[in-house]
């Protein structure tokens, strides 16, 4: 990594400073409720009963459990438009904004929340997921699926109906990039290493069979969280249902912590993971939104954060 953090815990606030009002939701003209299956296009993907349906025109499939369907608007598009030719002939590094971008509502009912989630709900999404990213990776002229959760509007979210999104890329990120080379310098999985000693670590906030959920060392943001499977996978596609499960577990334990300790902030939750090298360790990183980045951080990339690990895993751990 190129990246450095400050820990400047004498900034620091109580876990009770940080609380945010709960999101004030409303099914009002809410497009992700069961029964306004129409005022969204067509679902790509529709998890019913065990199965896995589409929707037609003039037949919308209802009662459905996740809805996946095409972002309304996309940050990349499988038809994009042409360059001008100009600039594709300027000195800049420019190609076509070819991609696919998927909303994955994740339940049909308003006001769930991931911690409200069974363990079957749970493991439905994770498998959900797994099914999505390995379907996008299948298309010809994507190297890279990104997948994450923004929940709240200081996280990003723009509608507060519980939902992820994937965005399919033709390009591996830069940053999974310089990971990646770091990765490959190194004598083992760095990753491999973390799980062993944070097994034994303060900074441990939950452990189950096959996962592990760390307040990282390397913290950008106040109460920041890793977790790694501990089984080395290098990508969500390539794990088993057994191992979905543990993960989502981890997950819904981690943000069912934020709600308690921090008064339900806003979060986002990243997966990392690289398709064709087996030297990546899969892992996925959750912050809640309880600081912006302001000048000093846009102008060095460099994190101040106000809370020490060890203490942030001692508060999530209660």
């Amino acid at each position: 990594m190129d990246e450095y953090c400050i820990i400047a815990s004498e900034r620091g606030k109580r876990p009770s400073d940080f609380a945010s009002e709960k999101p004030v939701r409303s099914v009002s003209d809410c497009v992700f409720c069961a029964g306004n299956e129409d005022k969204t296009p067509l679902a790509t993907a529709v998890y019913k009963e065990g199965g896995v349906l589409v929707d037609t025109e003039g037949s919308l499939v209802t009662g459905w459990d996740i809805r996946c369907i095409p972002n309304l608007f996309p940050a990349l598009s499988p038809k994009p438009a042409i360059l001008p030719e100009d600039l594709a002939v300027s000195q800049w590094s420019i190609q076509e904004g070819f991609g696919y971008h998927e909303v994955i509502v994740e339940s049909s009912i308003h006001g769930r929340m991931i911690s409200d989630f069974s363990d079957d709900e749970m493991s439905l999404l994770m498998r959900v997921y797994r099914d999505r990213v390995s379907h996008y990776r299948s298309q010809d002229g994507i190297e890279h699926v990104s997948l994450f959760k923004n929940w709240g509007e200081r996280a990003g979210a723009s509608l507060d109906h519980t939902h992820s999104q994937l965005i399919a890329l033709p390009i591996l990120p830069p940053s999974l990039k310089r990971e990646q080379d770091a990765i490959h310098a190194a004598s083992g999985c760095p990753y491999c290493d973390i799980v062993g000693t944070e097994s034994e670590s303060v900074r441990l906030l939950y452990e189950n069979s096959g996962a592990v959920a760390i307040c990282p060392h390397f913290s950008m943001s106040p109460f920041e969280v890793w977790i790694l499977p501990k089984q080395h996978v290098n990508h969500l596609a390539n794990c088993t249902d057994e191992m979905l499960r543990l993960i989502g577990d981890a997950i819904r334990f981690v943000v069912s912590r934020y709600d308690v300790v921090l008064g339900s902030p806003s979060y986002n939750y990243m997966f990392h993971g690289i398709f064709d090298d087996d030297s990546y360790h899969l892992n996925v990183r959750l912050h809640p939104v309880l600081s912006t980045p302001a000048g000093f951080e846009k102008n060095t990339g460099i994190y101040i954060n106000t809370v020490v690990p060890e203490a942030a895993a001692s508060y999530l751990k209660g």
